[in-house]
């Protein structure tokens, strides 16, 4: 079994569909972790999971058994709120999940007149009235805001409309583009990468998707790990793209150490 961890000094580790499935943890998660550990190996945690606030996302993993701190995990939609005050933003309209929207703390949301729209995650919750009101708001000159762009998303019931298809449908009634700010945002891996303090090339991203985690990270000069679990599909190989690795799952990683 080959030593995962003999070319690299530091870890970005993708949540969903690498180390959880809905609320199922993925075997050999939580034994990876503790590897890295102890072999004293950086790591971060990194996803475009928009369904929480990083708050109630750490609290909901401790609560499964994994041992990470507040400054260890980055989201989209922390990423996001960021961004907004960054461009000291006063007002946006939500196409966000009510846990998600306490991240955006202190900027006022206005269903009529927004400065900017933020699309993440919403399942059920796209619905058209939300949808044609973010949509007026972007031709009335708000600008739009994706947390990210993926395609699908699977849970334990199969898989299911990501945020991406609705970004992609906002764009091309309003004729406009988004700012997209998770993966695989150029400005979104060079923030953790900043804070885990390591060069690109010593750093190798592990996720489930191909386009998002592991060509994102090849762009910014990272290697892309890909792992069969989570939204994983054989097709994914034919795109042209080419992992640096490929895991059936995290837990590979284990199995190299014994």
């Amino acid at each position: 079994m080959p030593d995962y961890l003999s070319s690299i000094d530091g870890l970005l580790i993708d949540i969903e569909g690498v180390l959880l499935h809905g609320s199922a943890v993925i075997p050999g998660a939580l034994e990876t972790l503790h590897v890295l550990r102890t072999r004293g190996i950086p790591h971060r945690f990194i996803t475009n999971t928009t369904i929480y606030c990083r708050p109630t996302l750490l609290e909901r993993l401790q609560a499964l058994g994994f041992k990470m701190e507040m400054n260890e995990l980055f989201t989209a939609t922390y990423a996001a709120a960021q961004y907004l005050r960054d461009q000291n933003a006063r007002s946006y309209y939500p196409l966000l999940l009510p846990d998600a929207q306490l991240e955006f703390a202190g900027i006022e949301i206005d269903e009529e007149n927004p400065e900017f729209v933020v699309v993440g995650d919403m399942g059920a919750g796209f619905t058209f009235p939300r949808l044609n009101k973010a949509l007026r708001a972007l031709l009335s000159g708000a600008k739009l805001v994706a947390l990210h762009k993926k395609r699908l998303w699977r849970t334990e019931e199969g898989l299911f409309l990501d945020a991406g298809p609705f970004v992609v449908a906002l764009e091309y009634a309003a004729g406009s583009n988004a700012e997209v700010i998770g993966m695989p945002s150029r400005a979104y891996f060079s923030q953790v990468l900043e804070n885990l303090n390591l060069p690109a090339n010593r750093v190798a991203m592990i996720g489930d998707d191909i386009e998002t985690a592991v060509r994102g990270a090849q762009m910014i000069g990272m290697q892309g790990w890909l792992v069969k679990t989570g939204r994983f599909r054989k097709e994914d190989l034919g795109r042209g793209i080419w992992p640096d690795k490929m895991l059936d799952s995290i837990g590979d990683i284990v199995k190299s150490e014994s």
